[in-house]
């Protein structure tokens, strides 16, 4: 239970000239068609196994909701073939299925019967969804005074009420507040751990790569990527910097890494080091440890601009760390064709034990999305351990003090 199977799928809208094309094509149903098809998905396919959990990426218009809403049942293929096994419980548009008039409550009771409840079944589960949506006294009010949050607060809390075989969550989170979020995310990884199937659309990119075993980055209308979410959103993060077609490509490094690059190469990196405690180039390093990251950078065309980036992400890819020379105020300008130039960040290592790797980015202003000379992922791959330091557990070394004072109590007489 909780498998998918996308073959060969399309969705095509319709689009007519005018009202009277649509009139006679509708009252001469055998003579030439009159519209012409718009393709917003097309050759899409997919497997996803019982209790995987795939994320969906793209910019806004690749496809991602309308293969979301094939899924669920909600619209058909124009092509193609959808195979779903197990119930499906969807989030898709906020405030989908959901009557402004009628309070939260009679909304509750239509929204559960939608998806195969009966009013007994859901009077059963409705003290929960009140305890989950935790909307007070506006359950029995008129769902127009709702705010956004509220509403998707109740949409969540219906949808999950019982747990699904197959969970599919569209950017409707997003409206939610930052405690609602992490409450709604919580029970999603219940649901995972206890084995549904989920697919999730996000621009979060650390949600995704956190809850998502697979990613699926669609681009007009078509399947571009699919693996591992750390390479996937990396490319994807080159994507959206390069929709003027400058270079993107991925290389497996030494390590077996795959390593993304892009930019317009105006400027590119040479070389990175890493530098231990005692200046000596090390992989290896300890909690703590004062360390310099040196980077060599060739100036191939004259630029006005550049700024050196770089990020340190642990082993799922999720941003721990990150800097440029923008924000440290030391932009260099004016550079010529044939310039070298060496910077070297000193910080000590208070990271957590484990592997991560830096992302690298030479660009003109803050944002590589704006002229990005070159993106690399996984420049440098490094791992932490303790050394001398006490075992702690999380990703930050803080180097805690700690002071005690006891005082003895007199006895007493």
């Amino acid at each position: 239970m909780g498998s998918v199977v996308v073959e060969n799928v399309g969705k095509a809208y319709k689009h007519y000239d005018s009202h009277f094309a649509r009139l006679l094509e509708w009252l001469l149903p055998f003579a030439k068609p009159r519209h012409t098809p718009h393709w917003v998905l097309r050759h899409a396919d997919l497997v996803i196994q019982p209790g995987e959990t795939v994320g969906l990426v793209g910019v806004n218009g690749a496809g991602k909701s309308t293969l979301l809403k094939m899924i669920a049942g909600t619209t058909l293929p124009s092509e193609g073939r959808i195979h779903v096994d197990g119930d499906v419980a969807a989030l898709l548009e906020l405030g989908m299925g959901f009557h402004q008039d009628f309070t939260g409550r009679q909304n509750v009771y239509m929204a559960g019967q939608l998806r195969g409840l009966s009013r007994a079944e859901i009077s059963e589960l409705m003290p929960a969804i009140e305890a989950f949506a935790e909307i007070g006294e506006y359950i029995d009010q008129p769902l127009r005074v709702y705010s956004s949050g509220m509403q998707m607060r109740l949409a969540f809390s219906v949808a999950t009420a019982r747990r699904p075989a197959i969970l599919i969550v569209d950017e409707a989170l997003s409206v939610g507040d930052a405690y609602f979020q992490h409450k709604s995310f919580k029970r999603i990884r219940e649901f995972r751990e206890q084995g549904s199937t989920l697919l999730i659309v996000s621009h979060d990119r650390n949600a995704i790569q956190a809850l998502c075993d697979r990613v699926l980055l669609l681009d007009g209308g078509c399947v571009l990527r699919a693996g591992r979410p750390e390479e996937v959103m990396d490319f994807y993060n080159a994507l959206l910097a390069e929709r003027e077609q400058h270079l993107i490509r991925q290389e497996v490094g030494a390590s077996g890494q795959v390593q993304t690059i892009s930019g317009s190469g105006e400027a590119s990196i040479r070389s990175v080091v890493l530098l231990n405690a005692q200046g000596q180039a090390s992989e290896v390093l300890k909690v703590g440890e004062p360390v310099r990251l040196r980077v060599t950078v060739d100036v191939r065309q004259d630029v006005p601009r550049l700024i050196l980036g770089f990020m340190i992400k642990d082993r799922l890819g999720q941003a721990i760390y990150g800097i440029n020379t923008h924000r440290l105020d030391q932009a260099l300008e004016n550079l010529a064709a044939s310039d070298e130039v060496v910077y070297e960040f000193s910080f000590p290592m208070n990271l957590g034990k484990g592997h991560y790797s830096i992302a690298f980015s030479l660009s003109r202003f803050d944002s590589h999305l704006d002229t990005n000379y070159e993106w690399r992922d996984g420049g440098i791959i490094f791992h932490v351990v303790h050394g001398n330091n006490p075992d702690f557990v999380g990703c930050t070394w803080l180097d805690t003090q700690l002071r005690i004072e006891r005082s003895a109590v007199p006895a007493s007489t």
